[in-house]
């Protein structure tokens, strides 16, 4: 039987077999494990190691995006000192209008207060001649 089993694996197309990945340095077979405890146990510790690469890959991705993030927020900050120099400018100009405003207010009053004191001395000097 031993035969028969040599036979057909020898006559098994090579091509269709692909290299293993090496063991990772973090493990290594112990003595006196016998063939198949040390192809399962390698099965095994590949399928953990192929599994840790995604999850370092998904890392790499979220530090991606935590970097994308940052750049956001940094130009977010930006655009908050942009609004809050527009914003003081605005502030500034409402001032001015205001007192502007209230200084032709001023002037207004100071104008009719000056018209009326001078009809008042005309009608006073005109009665009075």
């Amino acid at each position: 039987m031993e035969d028969e089993i040599n036979t057909v694996t020898s006559h098994r197309p090579r091509s269709n077999i692909r290299p293993l990945s090496p063991m990772p340095d973090y493990v290594e077979h112990r003595n006196g494990v016998n063939e198949v405890g040390k192809l399962s146990a390698e099965a095994v510790v590949r399928e953990y190691e192929a599994a840790v690469k995604e999850i370092e890959a998904l890392g790499s991705e979220l530090q991606l995006a935590a970097k994308n993030c940052e750049v956001m927020v940094a130009g977010v900050h930006d655009m908050i000192a942009e609004i809050k120099e527009f914003a003081a400018g605005y502030r500034d100009q409402g001032k001015r209008f205001f007192l502007q405003i209230e200084a032709v207010s001023l002037m207004t009053a100071e104008v009719r207060d000056t018209c009326e004191a001078l009809k008042k001395k005309i009608a006073t000097d005109t009665l009075g001649q």
